[in-house]
């Protein structure tokens, strides 16, 4: 009798365990996982509107924490896109059916030369350059300090 219900705990215990593990492989948990795992490292949202700087910063903070999930280029792209809010909303809904249409992938890196054509203009990236150029280290300019180090 004792080895009857030690057989039915262990056909039970076995039930639980395979109703679990395909619960876990279903389709969709491991994205569920992801997003939850991404979720948890607080990434920045992004709101759109005329911000160049803080597109910048964004790119950058939510690119630190793919780098430690090790996310996949279309993982990258689906997490990111997550956290755009509002008008940046609005305006990747309209990019991702000119850029995936026909349910193809967007690479992160397809997606992240889009988003910098929309919030990080040339002229803004031409200015900060130029700015940059500008910087003095001492009595030299950046670009001659650089020359003068590389010499």
């Amino acid at each position: 009798m004792a080895a009857a219900r030690t057989n039915a705990q262990i056909v039970g215990a076995l039930a639980t365990l395979t109703n679990i593990v395909a619960r876990d492989n279903q389709p969709g948990r491991e994205s569920e996982m992801r997003l939850k795992r991404f979720m948890r490292q607080k990434p920045p949202t992004f709101t759109g509107g005329y911000n160049p700087d803080g597109a910048h910063k964004w790119l950058k903070e939510v690119e630190i924490i793919f780098e430690a999930m090790g996310c996949s280029e279309a993982g990258k792209t689906t997490l990111g896109t997550y956290v755009l809010c509002e008008e940046a909303n609005n305006w990747w809904k309209n990019a991702k059916q000119r850029l995936g249409a026909g349910g193809v992938a967007i690479p992160w890196g397809m997606f992240k030369r889009e988003f910098l054509v929309k919030y990080f203009p040339v002229d803004v990236k031409n200015k900060k350059v130029v700015e940059f150029m500008e910087l003095k280290h001492g009595n030299l300019s950046v670009a001659d300090y650089s020359a003068r180090g590389s010499s």
